[in-house]
């Protein structure tokens, strides 16, 4: 006794400094510790970041935004086993403890003070959750860094634990761990490894992800197969250790298959990747609107693209560019287009990173002539310039949804780059020409009216003179507007423009029609040498199967955020810009077009009721075919990047080098029973009446002449009768005229 009270008396100073050391230490250190933890408002709306999903309109993912890519589960849609996987090789006692295992976490913290090193965690699924969920605001790289977050765990687990159910602290755990392969959460890890939701995972996948646990990178089954399964196995051994396999379960589940998904051509960039960066721009407009975070928010996007359609349109560009692109290759000659490697060289280096960041003009040019004398990069120029480029989209014209959309050839490996649908302007060609004879019938101009084709030469703004041909080089006599629209005779719609359509009439109806690109005010656009982009030409021609209805193309349905509620709701505008009358000639005209006009070639893929227009620009350059069926209208434009590279034969004319990919994405579609599209016919309004007509005047048929045909007419514009044929002697009439020219 008095040897204790010696030690008091010689130590007693030191005693109660240190205890004075250790409360002003835990007066500073507990508010510190308390300083990372949650809020009380953190806790119970805890905002994990969440992946916003693209949907189909057929239901399918298309793709999604996320910088974690994590998408909520909701514990109804998760098997029973796989929450028993968790719990059995994560935290046996979770159902009984109130968040922090206390025997568990003392012996690990005492072990991990002794040996100064943080060997064992201790952590509970709620000590997880909390470090998962919630920003603790540690560095985590020192050693008292490291304690200072178990503690802060320790205090953040009993504060979920008082806030939250035990199946909801699952359900939490699951939606916000790291699965690896930038999935967060057991939706996303299950889509990734296995392409299927959770609710369908087997034991033995259920086992594996949660495996993946305990370390996503080094488990990794497709970098790692071996560790990975027998990682898979630990998780069904623990499974069996609890209880919640019998042993003939456990066997099977380790003798399972794991069949894990791989990173196919089409899981690469999706089904749609100019689709859906298309939509990813539209959303990040929205954002300044709403103030929503497209890779944050979990937002739910509905788009009218249909996943069927758009795999047949992927398809028609592969099959068609699988025999192109090499023919195409093998007949462009470098040696021979020197000039156009020039021009692509010259714009490639001036245009490049690296020449317009040189400060001094000496080390740009010093640039330039490095560049010139690789011969890799200008190898690779030379292949990546003359790579055919496509464009294709397909609106359902009643709703005006975009249900189908390639931006370009590369749409395996797209990231972001040009989308040949919203992106270029280019010259339509003869695909303008429909524009130009929808005036003409609109002024009262039928399809049977005669115009001359024969040259004509006209003086240009800058003085030159343009004598446009027709593509063939032939000319004479006339022709009507009917013939001249489907065999796209070139001097029918200069003259039209400049006799029966007046120019400035045809830019007003393009434009209230849908065309928003300015348009040159002169008579060279008959032959569509202004430049518009595919999407809208597209949708303008999507008027005529709609009844003289436009209707403004849209993709977005609706918008909803995580919990379900409604951001925003689409249709689509519709005005009327067109008589039914008007439109159905026009589709009339188009439909000669595909059946024995300049289209035919899309015959050879598509056989049920069709009108479309080819186009072909000057040396080849750009190559177009838009059509539509009683339900869809599509367009496709086929060129390159470079506009100096160009086609070289008349394999670049629109019905040979776009009109295929049209006709075979149709054929498909229409087979495709899942789509459903019933067989339909052009529907003509009762404003049309169909005539007999003189097959030399043109003029209504009489009883007397010898040859006629069949032709629709708007009936406010019927044509007079024959004034050739009246009577039964109209020969001897003929004769005595001396007129033998008709």
């Amino acid at each position: 006794m008095a040897a204790k009270k010696t030690f008091w008396k010689k130590h007693s100073k030191k005693i109660i400094f240190a205890i004075i050391i250790f409360l002003i230490f835990l007066a500073f250190y507990i508010p510190y510790i308390i300083s990372g933890l949650p809020s009380l408002e953190d806790l119970e709306n805890p905002k994990a970041e969440l992946a916003t999903k693209v949907y189909s309109i057929d239901g399918e993912v298309l793709d999604q935004f996320f910088i974690k890519n994590r998408t909520r589960a909701n514990l109804k849609e998760l098997p029973p086993h796989l929450i028993d996987a968790l719990i059995a090789t994560e935290d046996k006692n979770f159902r009984q403890h109130w968040g922090v295992d206390v025997l568990r976490f003392v012996r690990a913290m005492v072990k991990n003070i002794i040996t100064f090193q943080m060997r064992e965690g201790a952590s509970t699924i709620t000590q997880q959750l909390s470090r998962n969920l919630y920003d603790l605001k540690v560095e985590r790289k020192k050693f008292h860094d490291k304690i200072t977050r178990k503690f802060r765990e320790f205090i953040t687990a009993f504060q979920i634990e008082s806030n939250y159910t035990k199946d909801e602290i699952i359900e939490m755990y699951l939606n916000v761990t790291y699965y690896g392969r930038s999935a967060y959460g057991i939706s996303a890890a299950s889509q990734i490894y296995f392409g299927k939701i959770p609710a369908d995972l087997t034991v033995s996948e259920a086992a594996l992800l949660i495996g993946l646990l305990k370390g996503p990178g080094r488990y990794d089954p497709v970098n790692n197969p071996e560790r990975a399964v027998n990682r898979r196995n630990t998780v069904i051994d623990q499974m069996l250790k609890y209880n919640y396999l019998t042993e003939i379960e456990a066997e099977k589940a380790k003798a399972d298959e794991l069949q894990i998904r791989s990173a196919n051509s089409e899981g690469i960039t999706g089904v749609a990747p100019h689709f859906v960066e298309y939509i990813r721009q539209q959303l990040m407009q929205k954002s300044e609107t709403y103030g929503f975070d497209i890779y944050r928010d979990g937002l739910n996007v509905y788009t009218t693209l249909d996943s069927r359609m758009q795999r047949y349109a992927n398809r028609a560009v592969e099959e068609h560019l699988k025999d192109y692109q090499p023919n195409f290759t093998k007949a462009w000659n470098w040696s021979r287009n020197k000039d156009v490697l020039e021009i692509v060289i010259s714009h490639t280096i001036r245009t490049s990173d690296v020449y317009r960041k040189a400060k001094t003009q000496s080390a740009k040019d010093s640039i330039a002539k490095s560049l010139r004398h690789n011969s890799a990069f200008i190898d690779s120029l030379k292949k990546s310039s003359t790579q055919i480029e496509v464009g294709f989209v397909a609106i359902d014209h009643r709703s005006g949804g975009i249900v189908s959309m390639v931006g370009g050839s590369n749409f395996r490996s797209f990231k972001y780059g040009l989308n040949h649908i919203t992106q270029i302007q280019r010259q339509p060609g003869s695909t303008f020409k429909p524009f130009v004879y929808t005036v003409a019938i609109d002024n009262g101009y039928p399809p049977s009216f005669e115009i001359l084709n024969q040259p004509v030469t006209l003086v240009m703004v800058d003085g030159s003179r343009w004598t446009p041909q027709n593509f063939d080089g032939t000319f004479g006599g006339k022709n009507t507007i009917r013939e001249g629209l489907k065999f796209s005779i070139n001097l029918l719609a200069v003259r039209a423009i400049m006799e029966i359509a007046p120019v400035q009439q045809v830019i007003e109806y393009a434009n209230r029609m849908g065309i928003k690109s300015k348009l040159p005010p002169y008579e060279s656009l008959s032959m569509g040498t202004g430049e518009v982009s595919p999407l809208e030409i597209t949708a303008a021609f999507s008027v005529y199967p709609n009844d003289g209805v436009y209707v403004q193309p849209f993709s977005i349905i609706r918008i909803e955020d995580k919990d379900g509620n409604i951001i925003e709701e689409n249709q689509s505008e519709r005005r009327e810009v067109l008589s039914k009358e008007t439109a159905y000639i026009i589709t009339s005209m188009l439909e000669d077009a595909v059946n024995s006009g300049t289209g035919t070639r899309v015959r050879s893929y598509f056989n049920l009721p069709a009108a479309g227009k080819t186009g072909t620009t000057q040396e080849y350059a750009d190559s177009w075919f838009i059509g539509f069926t009683p339900q869809l209208t599509a367009g496709v434009w086929v060129g390159f990047d470079n506009k100096s590279v160009h086609f070289t034969s008349a394999d670049g004319q629109g019905g040979r080098a776009a009109a295929p990919i049209w006709g075979r994405f149709m054929g498909s579609v229409y087979e495709d029973k899942s789509i459903g599209l019933p067989l339909e016919f052009f529907q003509q309004p009762e404003g049309i009446v169909r005539e007999l007509i003189c097959s030399d005047s043109k003029g209504l048929a009489t009883e007397f002449c010898p040859s006629t045909y069949e032709e629709i007419f708007n009936k406010k514009y019927l044509p007079a009768p024959c004034s050739l044929h009246t009577s039964s002697h109209w020969e001897d009439h003929k004769t005595s005229k001396g007129n033998t020219n008709f």
